[in-house]
C-alpha cells in the first residue's frame, strides 16, 4: 500500500494548491480538469458522448483559463456545437447536454427566450451571456481531481497486484513441473485441482479486493507445496537409501539365489514410454504455435516456455497425471496419435478441463475415433480457435 500512500500525498498537495489559487481569484486551466474528469467519468456518471461534448462546449471558451474574468457561459448554437462535436446529431447532443447538467458539471443560462446569446458593450466585450455555465466544474474542481486521485491510486494498486498475482502463478507452475513424476501423491494431485480452480475462476476485470483475495490463496498455495515437495524430497532420498541397501544385499547372494529373486523384479524401463521411445512425427501435420494459441493454459507448466515439441512433450506428461489419465490410457494414444499428437490432444484437456468430467476417459474416446479415421486433431484445435475468436467478439 506504499504506492496509494505516495500517489495521496502527491494529490493531497496539489489539491492544497488548487484550494488556495481558487481563493485568490485564479483560474483553473480547462483541458486540465477536463482530463481529470476523463478519468473519473465514472464517479460522475458520464460516458465518452458525453464527455465529446464537454469538449466541444469547452472549446467555445476564450481563454483556457477558467474564471469570471474570461468567463464561464459560453452560448454556441446547436449547429455550431453539432459541428464541432463530429457531426452529431441534435437529438443525441441534446440528451448528452442533459447528462452534463444533471451530473452538475455544467448548468443551464437560459434567457427569457431560450435562446443562447450574449449582449455585448461597444467595444465587444461580453456584459451579459445565457447559455451554457462552466461555474458548477470551477466550484467542483477539488472534488474532481480527488475523484481522479483515488481512481490512479487504485489503478496503480490493481496493476502491482495483478503482476504480484502472475509472479506467484508462475512460481507455483514451475513448482509442479519441477516436481518428480514418482513423488507424485494424493495431496500433490489436491493441491493442483485447488490451483486449477483459482486459475480458471480468475475473473477477467478484479477489484483490489478480489485480487488480494487470490494473492492471499495463491501464497497459502504456494506454501504448501513447498511443503509437500520437501517432504517429497525427504522420502525421495530414504527411499534412495534403502534401494541402496537392498541393491548391496542383492549382490552379496549366491549367484543361483540371485537369479531365482530377479525373476520376480519388475522392468520399470518398459513402462516408462519416454525412455522407450522417442518423439514420433505427427499422422498430421500441425503447427506447434497453432497447438499454443488455442490452448495457451499448458504454457503455464513449462518452467522455460514452450519452444519446441519436446517441451510440450515434457509438459503435457506432467499434466496428464494430474488430469487423472492413467498409463494405459496415454500408452494407447500415444500408439495411435504419435507422442506430439497425445501431447496436442493433453494441452487440449488441459483447456477444456473444466468442461470435461473424466479426461482420461475422453481421450479414450478420442483415440477410438482416430482408429476409425473419424478424428483430427488440427480440425478440433481450429474449432476452438474459430470459438475464442467468437467469443471476443461477442464481448
Amino acid at each position: 500500500m506504499q504506492v496509494l500512500e505516495t500517489v495521496t500525498s502527491a494529490f493531497r498537495g496539489r489539491i492544497q494548491n488548487r484550494a488556495q489559487n481558487l481563493e485568490k481569484g485564479r483560474g483553473l486551466n480547462r483541458w486540465t480538469i477536463y482530463k481529470q474528469l476523463c478519468i473519473a467519468k465514472s464517479e460522475f456518471g458520464l460516458n465518452d458522448r458525453c464527455l465529446a461534448v464537454l469538449s466541444s462546449l469547452l472549446s467555445f471558451l476564450p481563454e483556457d483559463e477558467l474564471n469570471e474574468k474570461n468567463g464561464l457561459v459560453v452560448f454556441p448554437s446547436n449547429r455550431q456545437l453539432s459541428l464541432r462535436a463530429h457531426g452529431m446529431p441534435e437529438s443525441t447532443l441534446r440528451r448528452h447536454l442533459a447528462s452534463l447538467v444533471e451530473a452538475g458539471i455544467i448548468e443551464r443560462k437560459d434567457s427569457p427566450t431560450r435562446k443562447r446569446y450574449a449582449h455585448k458593450d461597444n467595444e465587444g466585450t461580453v456584459e451579459v451571456a445565457f447559455g451554457f455555465s462552466f461555474a458548477p466544474m470551477v466550484s467542483r474542481s477539488i472534488e474532481i481531481e480527488q475523484a481522479a486521485e483515488r481512481i490512479v491510486a487504485d489503478q496503480k494498486v490493481l496493476k502491482r497486484l495483478r503482476d504480484e498475482v502472475s509472479v506467484i502463478r508462475r512460481e507455483i507452475a514451475s513448482g509442479f513441473v519441477d516436481s518428480a513424476p514418482d513423488v507424485l501423491s494424493d495431496d500433490l494431485e489436491g493441491l493442483f485441482l485447488k490451483f486449477r480452480e483459482i486459475v480458471d475462476g480468475l475473473p477477467r476485470r478484479a477489484t483490489v479486493q478480489e485480487l488480494q483475495a487470490i494473492k492471499a490463496n495463491l501464497e497459502a498455495i504456494c506454501s504448501e507445496l513447498d511443503n509437500l515437495l520437501k517432504n517429497n524430497d525427504i522420502a525421495e532420498k530414504m527411499s534412495a537409501s534403502d534401494a541402496q541397501i537392498e541393491r548391496h544385499h542383492y549382490e552379496s547372494l549366491p549367484e543361483s539365489l540371485f537369479e531365482s529373486k530377479s525373476v520376480q523384479k519388475i522392468d520399470l524401463k518398459a513402462n516408462n514410454p519416454e525412455k522407450q521411445a522417442p518423439v514420433s512425427n505427427l499422422p498430421e501435420s500441425i503447427p506447434l504455435d497453432m497447438v499454443l494459441r488455442a490452448c495457451p493454459d499448458i504454457r503455464e507448466y513449462a518452467s522455460d516456455g514452450i519452444k519446441s515439441w519436446r517441451d510440450l512433450v515434457d509438459a503435457s506428461t506432467l499434466v496428464s497425471r494430474f488430469l487423472g489419465i492413467t498409463q494405459s490410457a496415454y500408452d494407447d494414444a500415444r500408439q495411435t496419435l504419435g507422442m506430439e499428437g497425445v501431447s496436442a490432444v493433453i494441452a487440449w484437456l488441459l483447456h477444456r478441463a473444466g468442461d470435461i468430467q473424466s479426461a482420461g476417459g475422453y481421450l479414450r474416446s478420442l483415440t477410438q475415433k482416430a482408429r476409425g479415421g473419424g478424428f483430427s486433431i488440427s480440425q478440433l484445435l481450429m474449432s476452438t480457435l474459430m470459438g475464442s475468436r467468437a467469443a471476443v467478439t461477442a464481448n
